[in-house]
């Protein structure tokens, strides 16, 4: 009973502490590598995240004072599909799928959000609504941190696609594709 109260008394002085564990300083020396260094090469290209540019349009929604009158990425039916995907996972809760501010949060009290077919919003630039996404406004929370840039102008891509889906004619449709609607075509 003696050696058993020895031996756990020996062993619990063995431990390692964070501090204490094995690791390498900035700089130093290794033999596990072939090179001899403990660090590893930054691969080409690499940016560091505190030398990213992100005074352009596609981060900030602006050019230069002004609001981005384009989306600044390549727009294709790929974008607008992404869009509509981050769309209903964050927007369509208050502004519902169909854009027009009648989400369940507004059917629960809160206050209803704006309709995205009304002319003022159908006018403003994409640039604002790409800037509206990321810092909030009013009662919309920013989303900046949840949605990656890119798909902040992919729901912005979204959002016209709604808002012609409102008010889009059959003149709107290339003679072409007409046919595909059905009817006449006409």
């Amino acid at each position: 009973m003696a050696l058993t109260a020895a031996l756990l008394t020996l062993t619990a002085a063995c431990r390692r502490d964070m501090q204490d564990q094995p690791k390498y300083r900035p700089l130093q020396g290794s033999r596990f590598f072939s090179d001899g260094r403990s660090a590893r090469p930054i691969p080409a290209g690499t940016v560091a995240t505190d030398e990213l540019d992100t005074t352009d349009a596609i981060h900030t929604g602006r050019t230069g004072d002004t609001w981005a009158t384009t989306i600044p990425l390549k727009l294709d039916a790929s974008l607008v599909r992404r869009g509509r995907e981050r769309y209903d996972i964050y927007c369509s809760p208050c502004h519902s799928r169909l854009g027009d501010g009648h989400g369940t949060v507004a059917k629960r009290g809160v206050r209803q959000p704006v309709s995205f077919h009304t002319d003022r919003v159908r006018h403003l630039p994409p640039g604002y609504i790409f800037d509206v996404i990321t810092n909030g406004f009013g009662g919309m929370p920013d989303y900046g941190d949840q949605v990656p840039v890119r798909d902040r102008w992919a729901i912005v891509a979204y959002i016209r696609a709604l808002e012609l889906s409102r008010s889009a004619s059959i003149a709107d449709v290339p003679p072409d594709r007409r046919s595909q609607l059905g009817g006449n075509g006409k």
